[in-house]
């Protein structure tokens, strides 16, 4: 019979072994390595970056103007130890009571937070490992199952691939029931960014984590040839489209779990402009397929719904000249630009109609993109000046009560012109949960915009090199369903 003694040991052995799961995380992320071994589809997925020096002012695979990030985003700067001059006195109260000290090897360094690290983590884990935290197996094999899967779900899931080495228990995580209702009851990992290109017509795919600030090389060759076009992401699902010889298809897989499955074709198969939307409360997701790409005007809207597996047929667009192809869904409404007549076309997937915002842009707005934030934020990213010397990138939130564009943010000069070398450059603009990236074709990094902390970064890495790089915002999850 286990006594209160007993209950209370487990639980302080339990709290060490989290302390010491996460130290060795710690300890191996900032190596910069991501090997998974013995793990049949992930034996090619390696990082492609690695993190920085203390000191440098770079993270892994991210430029910081001053200093650097926190694993939430918070921006710091590099402290750096007190300079004395060569052979200066020192005349500090301190440095009377004793010895003069001017040896810079003795001199009172400042310590600086260890990078990736929050208050409430240093806190935890700023402290040194003693040795009596010993990884025997008579006591760690008494684990309870269900402790030892809420901390594994709490790991990140690049790192999980790691673990799965330890031992055959660890190694069928992913088909386990328990470990994946834990890993759906902890906050996501963090926006991430996918990006997607086919060389020699092999796909790859690369995806940059902002909280751990590395690259990581995804296989993907369980792709179809024909999934050429990256639609987008939502839910930790991705969605693809193609044209398997004259047939228009559309294809939705998990990267994680390698899962991936193609839907049934639309009523009227032609290729559309598409936007895929999870529902992680009700376990499901919806793929919406507006006008054609091309123009055609008479083709409806479709849905699909993934309970349902099957399309449903929509109200048609009404007759109206498309500013641009790309579309933001927020708060169960599709958005897309208008010239004729100006302003925004809204989609309501609830009633399954369209109806007409006049939502005039501001003045002199060469090219713009709408960008979907959190709840009901939508905001609109483009250029402005008629001239390449007074062209500035600006960033406008849509005020539903007035429908009037209200600008919040300018892009600093020195962004704009490492972003945009040339005033006819064109640049793509995506979102989510208020992060905007800017990439350019020309430029082998991104640029990152946090809404809510107005901090701007650069992101830098071989991923983003290449000029027919297709890239979205991702957010890794392993119970994500693709059913």
């Amino acid at each position: 019979m286990i006594n209160n003694v007993d209950v209370a040991r487990i639980h302080w052995l339990s709290t060490k072994f989290r302390i010491y799961v996460l130290l060795q995380l710690f300890s191996s992320s900032s190596t910069g390595t991501a090997s998974f071994p013995n793990l049949r589809n992930w034996s090619n997925m390696d990082c492609i970056e690695h993190s920085s020096e203390a000191g440098s002012g770079e993270c892994s695979g991210q430029l910081v103007e001053n200093g650097g990030f926190y694993g939430d985003g918070r921006c710091y700067k590099q402290a750096s130890p007190p300079r004395c001059g060569g052979g200066s006195r020192n005349t500090s109260p301190i440095g009377r009571a004793g010895s003069r000290n001017t040896s810079p090897s003795r001199q009172k360094v400042v310590k600086t937070k260890p990078r990736g690290l929050d208050e409430e983590t240093l806190a935890t884990f700023g402290k040194a490992v003693h040795a009596d935290v010993l990884m025997e197996d008579s006591i760690w094999a008494m684990l309870p199952e269900d402790l030892l899967h809420e901390i594994l779900a709490r790991v990140p899931p690049f790192l999980i691939f790691r673990l799965r080495s330890v031992c055959k228990r660890w190694n069928s995580l992913l088909q386990d029931s328990s470990f994946l209702k834990f890993h759906s009851s902890v906050p996501s990992h963090g926006p991430c960014l996918l990006t997607f290109w086919k060389n020699s017509q092999i796909p790859q795919c690369s995806v940059f984590s902002l909280p751990l600030k590395t690259w990581y090389r995804i296989p993907f060759t369980f792709l179809p040839q024909w999934a050429f076009w990256l639609v987008g992401s939502s839910g930790g699902l991705v969605c693809f489209s193609g044209h398997d010889g004259l047939t228009f298809k559309t294809l939705v897989c998990n990267p994680l779990t390698q899962a991936w499955r193609v839907l049934p074709s639309m009523h009227y198969n032609q290729q559309r402009q598409l936007i895929m939307v999870v529902d992680r409360m009700d376990r499901s997701f919806k793929v919406i397929a507006t006008s054609d790409i091309y123009g055609d005007k008479s083709l409806p809207t479709e849905v699909y719904d993934s309970k349902a597996d099957s399309w449903s047929v929509h109200q048609i667009m009404p007759a109206v000249n498309l500013c641009s192809s790309k579309m933001a869904y927020c708060d169960s409404r599709l958005y897309l630009e208008t010239l004729s007549p100006l302003g925004l076309m809204m989609y309501r997937l609830d009633t399954g109609g369209w109806e007409h915002i006049p939502a005039k842009f501001p003045r002199s707005l060469l090219d713009g993109y709408l960008v979907a934030g959190t709840q009901k934020r939508l905001f609109l990213v483009g250029r402005i000046g008629l001239y390449s010397t007074l062209q500035s990138m600006r960033i406008w939130e849509l005020d539903h009560a007035k429908i009037t564009w209200v600008e919040i943010n300018r892009m600093p000069p020195k962004y704009f012109r490492a972003l945009l070398r040339l005033s006819a450059e064109r640049f793509e603009c995506f979102g989510q949960d208020n992060l905007i990236c800017f990439t350019s074709w020309n430029q082998g990094k991104g640029l990152l915009f946090d809404v809510d902390k107005k901090i701007w970064s650069w992101i830098g890495g071989c991923a983003l090199q290449s000029y027919n790089n297709q890239v979205c915002f991702y957010k890794p999850r392993f119970d994500a369903s693709i059913y």
